[in-house]
């Protein structure tokens, strides 16, 4: 009987699995390497599937009264204002509208109802290791043992690269910052994009309020750049940057306004790996630890929170703990895959050099993109329901 959990790393899927776990009557306690737990990038894009994750916590409406929904996906090309993308949560067989999500509100949430399950929360731990139930600090800490040990500390994590994980770094990488809602001509129901060729892209998503500013509605600001680029980036300036934005997208001058110190503007550098096996002895990994990606689908933390529900069911079902990790580990085989197929297919069209893939994004993908079958197929692709995830075998 699994009774003792250690989950490294207080982001949304180590949150949401301590939660779970803890509701089973488990004794959790969660790593962190913080020295107070506490959000940490952008606003994102919670889809379909990872509401159907806090359906089964109940927490969806506290969420939904932080955040902003979103029926509506929408890019076109700089030059010529062509349409280029055009996706609407609508055309789902069962439509429901994903939500722009500042990361401090969903770890609000999560961290109040696992506070309120007796979760233990120990901070200042950067976890390097674990093995036989144990994790292993940069400092030579040691825990005490556990029955199961969860690897939740991102897509850099040492564990999963014990475990055979090695990234592919993308080139291409994203600077991202949170600014007030610009309103004006902007949708406050949509995600919007501008792309240049596939070198250039910009976006904003809107993401509701934070917990701690309620009268102050925000967005996410986003724009393409290779990592290796930051340096210079940073060394130029903020004004030759600002300056190039205005000449693809005027409207967001709004943005670029709130935008006065590099500092505002996070790298975030891509990379892909998935572990093809992401269990081993009383470990198991979740999120971007076991399959990291491009965010060009948007599926991260909804691949994680996944991952959570897939896991605790899993624990729920199955008596014996290596039964329990086979059965995790299967549950999300076929859909991590499949995603992260589709991430290294259709990232090169958005975040690449030259010109020849985005001349096909523009002049015939987007053609597909209105053929009948399209628009329910593209819904159901951003949404994270290929291969429906909330109906495998054991889910509920």
């Amino acid at each position: 009987m699994t009774q003792s959990v250690a989950v490294a790393g207080a982001g949304p899927t180590g949150l949401a699995v301590a939660l779970m776990l803890a509701r089973q009557g488990r004794r959790v306690v969660v790593y962190e390497r913080f020295e107070e737990a506490r959000p940490v990038g952008a606003g994102f894009m919670l889809q379909p599937t990872g509401l159907h994750v806090l359906d089964r916590l109940g927490l969806t409406a506290e969420v939904e009264a932080y955040a902003q929904p979103l029926t509506h996906i929408f890019g076109r090309e700089a030059r010529r204002g062509r349409v280029v993308l055009d996706i609407r949560y609508g055309d789902l067989k069962a439509p429901r509208s994903s939500l722009g999500v500042c990361r401090a509100a969903l770890f609000h949430v999560l961290h109040r109802a696992c506070l309120a399950e007796g979760v233990v929360f120990e901070t200042g731990r950067e976890i390097v290791g674990a093995a036989e139930g144990r994790l292993t600090g940069a400092d030579g800490w040691t825990s005490p043992a556990f029955d199961l040990v969860i690897d939740a500390t991102g897509a850099r994590s040492p564990i999963a690269k014990a475990l055979g994980a090695r990234r592919q770094e993308l080139g291409w990488s994203g600077l991202w910052g949170t600014v007030p809602w610009p309103g004006g001509g902007f949708d406050e129901g949509a995600l919007e994009q501008v792309y240049r060729g596939a070198s250039k892209m910009i976006g904003v998503l809107p993401c509701g309020v934070r917990p701690d500013a309620p009268d102050q509605r925000l967005a996410t600001f986003f724009w393409s750049l290779k990592g290796d680029d930051h340096p210079q980036w940073r060394a130029s300036g903020l004004a030759p940057w600002k300056a190039e934005i205005l000449s693809l997208w005027p409207e967001v001058a709004p943005v670029l306004e709130a935008i006065v110190d590099p500092d505002a503007m996070t790298l975030a550098r891509y990379g892909h790996h998935t572990l093809i096996r992401p269990v081993a002895n009383r470990l198991a990994v979740l999120g971007d630890a076991a399959h990291s990606t491009s965010p060009q689908l948007g599926q991260g933390v909804n691949m994680g929170l996944l991952d959570a529900l897939a896991l605790a069911d899993a624990l729920e079902t199955h008596a014996e703990l290596p039964d329990a990790l086979h059965a995790y580990a299967a549950a999300r085989r076929w859909h991590v895959r499949l995603y992260q197929a589709l991430s290294m297919v259709f990232t090169p069209f958005y975040q690449a050099d030259g010109a020849v893939l985005p001349w096909i994004r523009d002049h015939i993908l987007g053609k597909v993109a209105r053929l009948p079958f399209a628009p329910r197929l593209l819904a159901a692709t951003v949404s994270g329901l290929l291969l429906d995830p909330r109906s495998v075998p054991g889910g509920r």
